[in-house]
Protein backbone atom coordinates (compact mmCIF):
# COMPACT_ATOMS: atom_id res chain seq x y z
CA UNK A 1 0.00 0.00 0.00
CA UNK A 2 2.71 2.22 0.90
CA UNK A 3 4.49 2.10 -2.62
CA UNK A 4 0.82 2.71 -4.26
CA UNK A 5 0.55 5.64 -1.79
CA UNK A 6 4.28 6.91 -3.14
CA UNK A 7 3.46 6.38 -6.76
CA UNK A 8 0.49 8.05 -6.54
CA UNK A 9 1.88 11.27 -5.13
CA UNK A 10 4.42 11.69 -7.67
CA UNK A 11 1.75 11.57 -9.73
CA UNK A 12 -0.22 14.04 -8.18
CA UNK A 13 3.17 16.13 -7.75
CA UNK A 14 3.06 16.48 -11.70
CA UNK A 15 0.14 16.84 -12.49
CA UNK A 16 0.54 20.14 -10.25
CA UNK A 17 2.95 21.26 -12.76
CA UNK A 18 1.86 24.08 -15.33
CA UNK A 19 2.83 25.76 -18.12
CA UNK A 20 4.66 28.42 -16.21
CA UNK A 21 6.52 25.61 -14.39
CA UNK A 22 7.25 23.99 -17.69
CA UNK A 23 8.69 27.51 -18.94
CA UNK A 24 10.65 28.15 -16.34
CA UNK A 25 12.31 24.60 -16.90
CA UNK A 26 12.76 25.17 -20.94
CA UNK A 27 14.39 28.92 -19.44
CA UNK A 28 16.85 27.50 -16.98
CA UNK A 29 18.10 24.66 -20.00
CA UNK A 30 18.25 27.36 -22.38
CA UNK A 31 20.38 29.62 -20.42
CA UNK A 32 22.71 26.46 -18.91
CA UNK A 33 23.13 25.38 -22.75
CA UNK A 34 23.88 28.52 -23.96
CA UNK A 35 26.49 28.88 -20.86
CA UNK A 36 27.66 25.54 -21.33
CA UNK A 37 28.04 26.23 -25.51
CA UNK A 38 30.18 29.78 -24.84
CA UNK A 39 31.96 28.63 -21.86
CA UNK A 40 32.78 24.58 -22.44
CA UNK A 41 36.44 25.70 -23.41
CA UNK A 42 37.24 26.89 -20.28
CA UNK A 43 35.16 24.04 -18.09
CA UNK A 44 36.80 20.88 -16.95
CA UNK A 45 34.38 17.80 -16.20
CA UNK A 46 33.90 18.46 -12.42
CA UNK A 47 32.74 22.29 -13.56
CA UNK A 48 30.49 20.78 -16.33
CA UNK A 49 29.24 18.37 -14.10
CA UNK A 50 28.42 21.39 -11.63
CA UNK A 51 26.75 22.95 -14.32
CA UNK A 52 24.34 19.68 -14.65
CA UNK A 53 23.52 20.11 -11.09
CA UNK A 54 22.81 23.41 -11.14
CA UNK A 55 20.31 23.57 -13.93
CA UNK A 56 18.59 21.11 -12.57
CA UNK A 57 18.59 22.23 -8.61
CA UNK A 58 17.20 25.51 -10.29
CA UNK A 59 14.25 23.78 -12.04
CA UNK A 60 13.35 21.69 -8.79
CA UNK A 61 13.75 24.84 -6.90
CA UNK A 62 11.72 26.80 -9.19
CA UNK A 63 8.71 24.50 -9.10
CA UNK A 64 8.86 23.92 -5.26
CA UNK A 65 9.00 27.16 -4.53
CA UNK A 66 7.00 29.27 -7.09
CA UNK A 67 8.43 33.08 -5.87
CA UNK A 68 11.63 31.36 -7.40
CA UNK A 69 10.45 31.61 -11.22
CA UNK A 70 10.10 35.16 -11.10
CA UNK A 71 13.01 35.97 -8.74
CA UNK A 72 16.09 34.23 -10.21
CA UNK A 73 15.37 35.30 -14.05
CA UNK A 74 14.88 38.96 -12.36
CA UNK A 75 18.08 38.77 -10.12
CA UNK A 76 20.16 37.56 -13.70
CA UNK A 77 18.28 39.71 -15.90
CA UNK A 78 19.78 42.69 -13.18
CA UNK A 79 23.49 40.74 -13.59
CA UNK A 80 22.96 40.38 -17.20
CA UNK A 81 22.50 43.84 -18.09
CA UNK A 82 25.40 45.23 -16.11
CA UNK A 83 27.72 43.03 -17.77
CA UNK A 84 26.69 44.29 -21.09
CA UNK A 85 26.85 47.63 -19.39
CA UNK A 86 30.90 47.02 -18.51
CA UNK A 87 31.23 46.71 -22.61
CA UNK A 88 34.53 44.67 -21.62
CA UNK A 89 35.57 47.44 -19.73
CA UNK A 90 36.25 47.70 -15.98
CA UNK A 91 36.90 51.22 -15.84
CA UNK A 92 33.41 52.15 -17.33
CA UNK A 93 32.26 50.73 -13.47
CA UNK A 94 33.27 54.38 -12.51
CA UNK A 95 31.52 56.14 -15.34
CA UNK A 96 28.47 54.55 -16.90
CA UNK A 97 25.67 56.00 -14.70
CA UNK A 98 23.94 53.23 -14.38
CA UNK A 99 26.86 50.45 -13.26
CA UNK A 100 28.56 53.77 -10.90
CA UNK A 101 25.35 54.09 -8.81
CA UNK A 102 23.05 50.81 -8.83
CA UNK A 103 24.16 47.95 -11.08
CA UNK A 104 28.32 47.55 -10.36
CA UNK A 105 28.94 44.49 -7.82
CA UNK A 106 29.25 47.18 -4.84
CA UNK A 107 26.69 49.24 -5.85
CA UNK A 108 24.18 46.53 -5.98
CA UNK A 109 25.38 45.06 -2.86
CA UNK A 110 25.37 48.52 -0.52
CA UNK A 111 21.94 48.95 -2.42
CA UNK A 112 20.98 45.68 -0.87
CA UNK A 113 22.45 46.61 2.49
CA UNK A 114 20.34 49.71 3.09
CA UNK A 115 17.05 47.68 1.58
CA UNK A 116 17.95 44.86 4.67
CA UNK A 117 17.96 47.68 7.49
CA UNK A 118 14.83 49.39 6.23
CA UNK A 119 13.09 45.82 5.86
CA UNK A 120 14.04 45.57 9.91
CA UNK A 121 12.58 48.98 10.66
CA UNK A 122 9.13 48.53 8.65
CA UNK A 123 9.07 44.83 10.07
CA UNK A 124 9.49 46.24 13.36
CA UNK A 125 7.07 49.03 12.77
CA UNK A 126 4.52 46.44 11.63
CA UNK A 127 5.33 44.17 14.44
CA UNK A 128 4.78 46.97 17.14
CA UNK A 129 1.79 48.63 15.66
CA UNK A 130 0.11 45.02 14.46
CA UNK A 131 0.52 46.63 11.24
CA UNK A 132 -0.16 43.57 7.80
CA UNK A 133 0.60 46.45 5.67
CA UNK A 134 3.91 47.54 7.31
CA UNK A 135 4.72 44.24 7.38
CA UNK A 136 4.08 42.79 3.79
CA UNK A 137 5.95 46.01 2.71
CA UNK A 138 8.57 44.86 4.84
CA UNK A 139 8.22 41.27 3.07
CA UNK A 140 8.55 43.49 0.09
CA UNK A 141 11.76 45.17 0.81
CA UNK A 142 13.34 42.38 1.96
CA UNK A 143 12.76 40.41 -1.71
CA UNK A 144 14.00 43.49 -3.32
CA UNK A 145 17.51 43.08 -1.47
CA UNK A 146 17.69 39.66 -2.33
CA UNK A 147 17.38 40.85 -6.16
CA UNK A 148 20.11 43.73 -5.53
CA UNK A 149 21.96 41.03 -3.09
CA UNK A 150 22.27 37.66 -5.91
CA UNK A 151 22.32 40.50 -8.79
CA UNK A 152 25.21 42.06 -7.06
CA UNK A 153 27.05 38.43 -6.72
CA UNK A 154 26.24 37.85 -10.60
CA UNK A 155 27.82 40.87 -11.51
CA UNK A 156 31.04 40.57 -9.01
CA UNK A 157 31.70 37.35 -10.50
CA UNK A 158 32.15 38.86 -14.16
CA UNK A 159 33.77 42.17 -12.69
CA UNK A 160 36.65 39.01 -11.26
CA UNK A 161 36.94 38.14 -14.95
CA UNK A 162 37.52 41.46 -16.18
CA UNK A 163 40.48 42.17 -13.94
CA UNK A 164 41.98 38.60 -15.48
CA UNK A 165 41.28 35.71 -16.75
CA UNK A 166 43.59 34.09 -14.18
CA UNK A 167 41.61 36.41 -11.44
CA UNK A 168 38.16 35.08 -11.92
CA UNK A 169 36.51 33.37 -9.49
CA UNK A 170 32.99 32.96 -7.63
CA UNK A 171 32.41 35.18 -5.37
CA UNK A 172 32.47 33.21 -2.26
CA UNK A 173 36.32 33.06 -1.28
CA UNK A 174 36.35 35.74 1.72
CA UNK A 175 34.69 36.97 4.40
CA UNK A 176 33.07 40.33 2.26
CA UNK A 177 31.84 37.69 -0.03
CA UNK A 178 30.32 34.93 1.87
CA UNK A 179 28.51 37.77 4.50
CA UNK A 180 26.45 38.75 1.63
CA UNK A 181 26.04 35.18 0.66
CA UNK A 182 24.98 34.64 4.55
CA UNK A 183 22.65 37.62 4.52
CA UNK A 184 21.17 36.74 0.98
CA UNK A 185 20.81 32.81 1.66
CA UNK A 186 19.23 33.90 5.21
CA UNK A 187 16.88 36.14 4.04
CA UNK A 188 15.72 33.58 1.07
CA UNK A 189 14.77 30.55 3.60
CA UNK A 190 13.21 33.24 5.76
CA UNK A 191 10.74 34.52 3.21
CA UNK A 192 10.04 30.61 2.17
CA UNK A 193 9.17 30.18 5.90
CA UNK A 194 7.32 33.49 5.70
CA UNK A 195 4.92 32.73 3.41
CA UNK A 196 4.66 28.63 4.41
CA UNK A 197 3.63 29.81 8.06
CA UNK A 198 1.89 33.39 7.15
CA UNK A 199 3.69 34.55 10.13
CA UNK A 200 5.11 38.25 8.70
CA UNK A 201 5.70 38.69 12.52
CA UNK A 202 8.90 36.31 12.32
CA UNK A 203 10.88 39.33 10.00
CA UNK A 204 11.21 41.78 12.24
CA UNK A 205 13.83 39.22 14.69
CA UNK A 206 15.38 37.40 11.55
CA UNK A 207 16.13 40.62 10.26
CA UNK A 208 17.83 41.28 12.96
CA UNK A 209 20.64 39.06 12.39
CA UNK A 210 20.70 39.79 9.01
CA UNK A 211 21.10 44.63 9.48
CA UNK A 212 24.00 43.05 11.74
CA UNK A 213 25.64 40.91 8.99
CA UNK A 214 24.72 44.39 6.70
CA UNK A 215 26.80 46.55 9.83
CA UNK A 216 29.83 43.87 9.14
CA UNK A 217 29.99 44.59 5.45
CA UNK A 218 29.86 47.92 5.46
CA UNK A 219 32.07 48.23 7.92
CA UNK A 220 34.66 45.64 6.56
CA UNK A 221 34.01 47.14 2.57
CA UNK A 222 34.52 50.92 3.72
CA UNK A 223 37.35 50.39 6.89
CA UNK A 224 39.22 47.67 5.10
CA UNK A 225 38.48 47.98 1.51
CA UNK A 226 37.18 44.46 1.24
CA UNK A 227 34.57 44.96 -1.81
CA UNK A 228 37.96 44.86 -3.95
CA UNK A 229 38.32 41.98 -5.45
CA UNK A 230 41.59 39.96 -4.84
CA UNK A 231 43.30 37.03 -6.60
CA UNK A 232 42.60 33.55 -5.19
CA UNK A 233 45.11 32.13 -2.75
CA UNK A 234 46.16 28.30 -4.21
CA UNK A 235 44.23 26.98 -1.17
CA UNK A 236 40.96 27.99 -3.11
CA UNK A 237 41.85 27.55 -6.55
CA UNK A 238 39.68 24.21 -6.48
CA UNK A 239 35.93 23.69 -8.73
CA UNK A 240 35.31 21.99 -4.48
CA UNK A 241 34.73 25.90 -3.25
CA UNK A 242 31.64 26.03 -6.00
CA UNK A 243 29.69 23.83 -3.82
CA UNK A 244 31.34 23.52 -0.42
CA UNK A 245 30.77 27.41 0.48
CA UNK A 246 27.01 27.91 -0.31
CA UNK A 247 26.09 24.36 1.27
CA UNK A 248 27.96 25.19 4.05
CA UNK A 249 25.84 28.67 4.12
CA UNK A 250 22.73 27.35 4.13
CA UNK A 251 23.69 25.60 7.32
CA UNK A 252 24.71 29.31 8.77
CA UNK A 253 21.51 30.97 7.64
CA UNK A 254 19.33 28.03 8.98
CA UNK A 255 20.84 27.79 12.04
CA UNK A 256 20.84 32.03 12.63
CA UNK A 257 17.25 31.61 11.69
CA UNK A 258 16.40 29.11 14.66
CA UNK A 259 18.36 31.12 17.10
CA UNK A 260 16.48 34.23 16.27
CA UNK A 261 12.52 32.56 16.22
CA UNK A 262 14.38 31.01 19.72
CA UNK A 263 14.72 34.86 21.24
CA UNK A 264 11.40 35.40 19.91
CA UNK A 265 9.82 32.40 21.42
CA UNK A 266 11.33 33.56 24.63
CA UNK A 267 10.36 36.75 24.17
CA UNK A 268 6.61 35.24 23.86
CA UNK A 269 6.61 32.96 26.39
CA UNK A 270 7.51 35.91 29.32
CA UNK A 271 4.64 37.74 27.90
CA UNK A 272 6.32 40.36 26.28
CA UNK A 273 4.96 41.52 23.31
CA UNK A 274 1.83 40.03 23.70
CA UNK A 275 -0.18 39.29 21.15
CA UNK A 276 2.05 40.58 18.47
CA UNK A 277 3.98 37.70 18.08
CA UNK A 278 3.15 33.87 16.15
CA UNK A 279 2.35 31.47 18.38
CA UNK A 280 4.82 29.53 20.37
CA UNK A 281 4.17 26.80 18.69
CA UNK A 282 4.57 28.29 15.55
CA UNK A 283 7.42 29.23 16.39
CA UNK A 284 8.70 26.09 17.62
CA UNK A 285 8.06 24.48 14.42
CA UNK A 286 9.47 26.58 11.86
CA UNK A 287 12.76 26.80 14.55
CA UNK A 288 12.60 22.61 13.93
CA UNK A 289 12.26 22.93 10.76
CA UNK A 290 15.06 25.34 9.84
CA UNK A 291 17.14 23.31 12.15
CA UNK A 292 16.69 20.54 10.47
CA UNK A 293 17.18 21.49 6.97
CA UNK A 294 20.43 23.61 8.37
CA UNK A 295 21.65 20.46 9.94
CA UNK A 296 21.58 18.54 6.61
CA UNK A 297 23.01 21.33 4.27
CA UNK A 298 25.85 21.24 6.96
CA UNK A 299 26.34 17.84 7.27
CA UNK A 300 26.70 17.95 3.09
CA UNK A 301 29.28 20.82 3.49
CA UNK A 302 31.01 19.32 6.21
CA UNK A 303 31.41 16.15 4.12
CA UNK A 304 32.20 18.06 0.94
CA UNK A 305 35.00 19.86 3.11
CA UNK A 306 36.88 16.69 4.70
CA UNK A 307 36.99 15.67 0.25
CA UNK A 308 38.16 19.51 -0.64
CA UNK A 309 40.91 18.34 2.13
CA UNK A 310 41.97 15.22 0.46
CA UNK A 311 42.15 16.44 -2.54
CA UNK A 312 44.51 19.61 -1.23
CA UNK A 313 46.71 17.98 1.80
CA UNK A 314 46.52 14.26 1.18
CA UNK A 315 43.87 13.45 4.52
CA UNK A 316 40.35 13.97 4.84
CA UNK A 317 40.83 15.11 8.35
CA UNK A 318 43.57 17.02 10.27
CA UNK A 319 42.10 18.41 13.59
CA UNK A 320 42.63 21.95 12.57
CA UNK A 321 40.72 24.48 14.47
CA UNK A 322 38.69 25.09 11.92
CA UNK A 323 37.72 21.59 11.30
CA UNK A 324 37.25 20.77 14.77
CA UNK A 325 34.35 23.84 15.41
CA UNK A 326 33.04 22.20 12.36
CA UNK A 327 32.78 19.37 14.15
CA UNK A 328 31.58 20.93 17.47
CA UNK A 329 28.94 22.95 15.52
CA UNK A 330 27.57 19.32 14.20
CA UNK A 331 27.85 17.57 17.00
CA UNK A 332 25.40 20.92 18.56
CA UNK A 333 22.52 20.82 16.43
CA UNK A 334 22.48 16.66 16.13
CA UNK A 335 22.18 16.51 19.99
CA UNK A 336 19.54 19.13 19.40
CA UNK A 337 17.59 17.66 16.73
CA UNK A 338 18.19 14.81 18.79
CA UNK A 339 16.45 15.90 22.15
CA UNK A 340 13.42 16.85 20.18
CA UNK A 341 13.03 13.68 17.78
CA UNK A 342 13.10 11.45 20.62
CA UNK A 343 13.53 12.72 23.71
CA UNK A 344 10.57 15.17 22.94
CA UNK A 345 11.80 18.38 23.97
CA UNK A 346 9.75 21.72 23.53
CA UNK A 347 9.61 24.88 24.61
CA UNK A 348 12.08 27.09 26.64
CA UNK A 349 15.03 24.45 26.36
CA UNK A 350 15.13 24.45 22.84
CA UNK A 351 14.71 27.80 22.23
CA UNK A 352 17.82 28.63 24.67
CA UNK A 353 19.65 26.36 23.34
CA UNK A 354 18.72 27.46 19.57
CA UNK A 355 20.56 30.77 20.88
CA UNK A 356 23.39 29.61 22.21
CA UNK A 357 23.70 27.40 18.75
CA UNK A 358 23.88 31.04 17.25
CA UNK A 359 27.70 31.84 19.05
CA UNK A 360 29.11 28.26 18.72
CA UNK A 361 28.18 28.66 14.85
CA UNK A 362 29.37 32.19 15.04
CA UNK A 363 33.03 31.12 16.80
CA UNK A 364 33.41 28.36 14.46
CA UNK A 365 32.48 30.88 11.31
CA UNK A 366 34.36 34.43 12.44
CA UNK A 367 35.67 33.48 15.98
CA UNK A 368 38.19 30.32 14.77
CA UNK A 369 39.37 32.51 12.02
CA UNK A 370 39.94 35.45 14.44
CA UNK A 371 41.80 33.91 17.29
CA UNK A 372 43.20 30.88 16.05
CA UNK A 373 45.61 29.58 12.78
CA UNK A 374 45.50 26.75 11.07
CA UNK A 375 45.06 25.94 7.67
CA UNK A 376 42.54 27.75 7.06
CA UNK A 377 43.96 31.18 8.15
CA UNK A 378 43.07 32.36 5.14
CA UNK A 379 39.76 33.71 6.62
CA UNK A 380 40.86 36.50 8.92
CA UNK A 381 39.78 39.90 9.10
Amino acid sequence: MSSVYRLEAQQASWRRLDLRDWAYALFILLVCAGAFYQYDHFMDVYEEAILAGSAISLIALGWFWKPWRWYFPLSGSLSLGAIQLYEHDLARGQSAFLLKYILSSQSSIMWMCTLFVLATGVYWAGLLSRSATLQKMGSGLTWAATVMGLAGLGTRWYESYLIGPDIGHIPVSNLYEVFVLFCLITALMYLYYEAKFAARQMGAFVLLIISAAVGFIVWYAFDRQAHEIQPLIPALQSWWMKIHVPANFVGYGAFAIAAMLGVAELISMRGWLAGKLPPSEVLDEVMYKAIAVGFLFFTIATVLGAMWAADAWGGYWSWDPKETWALIVWLNYAAWLHMRLVKGWRGAPLAWWAVVGLFVTSFAFIGVNMFLSGLHSYGGL
